[in-house]
């Protein structure tokens, strides 16, 4: 059985590692989704433990379109009758890129008219009441190969269920496991996040650590599959519970300077199984003090300019972080944001970027890593240090001026 996972864009690497650690075969990575091998009872387990994936589904045909004729010929052949039976309700989605086929209402039709056409052969019968089991269909036409699907999932898996309010421009829950699992949180290694809003990254972390399976307490639409069957989910979840370390000495700081929104930290935490491992406070990141004798990580999802708050506010904290998170040096530092120009304001070329995606909002994760010594900083080629703040390296873009206020 083919299977496919889609994800964020710029974590297909660490979803295809999360597919391998559950012992299944890649078979193909194309932006935003990787393609395996699998079994029926796979899907349980893998949409009960993927981090970092958005939805799973079950291909159940690939066929190159160029029209809409070789769309509904090629929808027609597929043996939906093995899954969708004669009561079950069958809506139809998709999305086309970079295709002949543009109209995504036209293939929607074309391809419920190609299913319903398929099942009445099957079924001896010309009209579907569609009132039990839901099938939600999808199609993916790129480059005139057309991909369907049935949708797993049900709800998109970044939805845990610990997060209902998840305060101002949150930080999407398989986003936030993602640049966790980057920054490799550990039990000897102290975790903060000093912006940490609804505390999602450092749950996320907490729940990496402990090995706590990201699924494990909601419901899935393939639940309501008969060939999926009560069983299969009671396996997968027992599983995945098995693995959890319920005596983990992993320690996460979470710290913000809006103290209502603290409140909404604890209690995602709290749902989420991991408030012994959270400490949540209330703190300014611009002085936040290094602990003593203690190995750390800072991993944080500072405000963004086009999110919220005034840019020039905004360029003037992460100029402030930039002088401050020197006093936590040799901690490793994760920063992410939409910010392009953001290694200029924080006055250090990270030493590893990494472009991702919120949504359909374009980041960059900064990470910092290299002892002093190590390094010679750098920005589009331009070597600098502290004479060199009050220098403009942009051309008319106010925010590359590092003049101080005053």
């Amino acid at each position: 059985m083919l299977l496919a996972a889609t994800c964020l864009f710029g974590l297909e690497r660490q979803l295809g590692e999360e597919i391998d650690a559950l012992g299944l075969k890649r078979v193909e990575t194309i932006d935003g989704r990787v393609l395996f091998e699998g079994e029926e009872k796979d899907i349980p387990r893998v949409n009960i433990n993927l981090r970092c994936a958005e939805r799973v589904f079950i291909v159940l045909g690939r066929f190159h379109a160029e029209s809409f004729t070789e769309l509904f010929d090629g929808t027609n052949e597929i043996r939906w009758e093995d899954w969708i039976g004669r009561l079950d309700q069958f809506p139809v989605s998709g999305h086309s890129i970079k295709s002949k086929l543009t109209s995504i209402p036209d293939c929607q039709s074309i391809v419920k008219k190609a299913i319903v056409d398929r099942l009445s052969g099957a079924y001896g019968i010309a009209w579907f009441d569609e009132t039990a089991v839901k099938y939600k269909v999808e199609f993916f036409i790129l480059k005139d190969e057309a991909m369907l699907m049935i949708d797993t999932s049900g709800i998109a898996l970044h939805k845990r269920g610990y997060r209902p309010d998840a305060g101002i421009a949150p930080l999407r829950e398989t986003l936030a496991a993602a640049i966790a699992l980057t920054s490799r949180p550990s039990e000897d290694i102290l975790f903060w996040d000093p912006f940490c809003g609804s505390g999602t990254i450092a749950i996320e972390a907490a729940m990496i650590a402990r090995k706590i399976a990201p699924g494990l307490k909601r419901s899935f639409a393939s639940e309501e599959f008969p060939r999926i069957n009560a069983d299969m989910w009671r396996l997968a979840r027992e599983e995945a519970a098995s693995f959890e370390i319920k005596d983990s000495k992993f320690e996460a700081w979470a710290s913000d300077i809006d103290e209502d929104i603290l409140d909404v930290a604890y209690e995602n935490a709290l749902r989420a199984g991991v408030e012994e491992n959270i400490n949540i406070f209330s703190c300014d990141a611009r002085k936040i003090e290094k602990p003593a004798d203690r190995r750390g990580t800072i991993v944080c999802n500072p405000p963004y300019g086009e999110r919220m708050g005034d840019m020039k506010e905004i360029e003037w904290l992460y100029k402030d972080i930039g002088r401050h998170f020197k006093t936590f040096e040799p901690w490793h530092i994760y920063v992410i944001t939409s910010c392009d120009y953001f290694e200029r304001l924080y006055g250090r070329s990270a030493d590893k970027t990494r472009k991702l995606y919120n949504g359909m909002l374009p980041c960059t994760l900064y990470q910092f890593f290299k002892p002093a010594e190590f390094r010679k900083d750098k920005i589009h080629g331009k070597s600098f240090d502290k004479k060199d703040f009050g220098k403009s390296y942009g051309k008319n873009d106010r925010a590359y001026n590092y003049k101080k206020k005053g």
